[in-house]
């Protein structure tokens, strides 16, 4: 999933002296929320900015979201992985979308367990 992240993982690099921030976004109005606390606090419009923004969505494997379902489960995976590609490039674009002042932002959609991708 990470190929169809907006930028590529390589050289995401910050800049000598520029930080970079990476905030954790799902599809829950309180990661988007937490998104906007941080534009606002960090990445304020008309000033310079100090930090580099990474945006993060987990999308989760398709056999996890299945579980153990059965011997029917592979027929369902492949329409399982479609649904959760098309979930994980929604958050994308709706976080693409609320960082418009962060001219210096990355998002990745990359798969696996959030608390694994996110660390």
């Amino acid at each position: 999933m990470a190929e169809e992240a907006s930028a590529p993982a390589a050289g995401t690099e910050a800049p000598p002296g520029k930080m970079t921030m990476v905030v954790g976004v799902d599809e829950s109005e309180h990661s988007f929320y937490a998104l906007q606390w941080a534009l606002q606090h960090f990445f304020p419009p008309g000033q310079p900015q100090q930090y580099r923004l990474v945006v993060v969505t987990a999308k989760p494997t398709a056999a996890s979201a299945v579980g153990l379902a059965g011997p029917g489960a592979a027929d369902v995976l492949p329409y399982v992985e479609a649904d959760l590609k098309r979930s994980a490039l929604r958050v994308v674009e709706k976080a693409k979308g609320l960082c418009t002042q962060a001219s210096d932002a990355v998002f990745e959609a990359l798969e696996g367990d959030a608390r694994n991708v996110l660390c």
